[in-house]
């Protein structure tokens, strides 16, 4: 039994290839459900903020009266 890839014969070489995919499919299939699947109200939500009324922002602490 040689265990070399390179000199494996055409049949090795398309079980690796048949079992990555597998794998692969078995992967993005539980990636997939466990993300929409898990829904435990975590969603997030976005919220929209008025802008209100202009602040000026300055480095003393002096106050201004108009």
């Amino acid at each position: 039994m040689n265990h070399s890839i390179y000199s494996a014969d055409r049949s090795t070489h398309l079980k690796v290839v048949a079992v990555a995919l597998v794998a692969g499919i078995a992967v993005a299939g539980f990636g997939i459900s466990a993300r929409t699947g898990s829904d435990e109200g975590l969603t997030q939500t976005a919220r929209v903020i008025k802008a209100g009324k202009p602040v000026v922002v300055t480095s003393s602490d002096a106050s201004l009266v108009r």
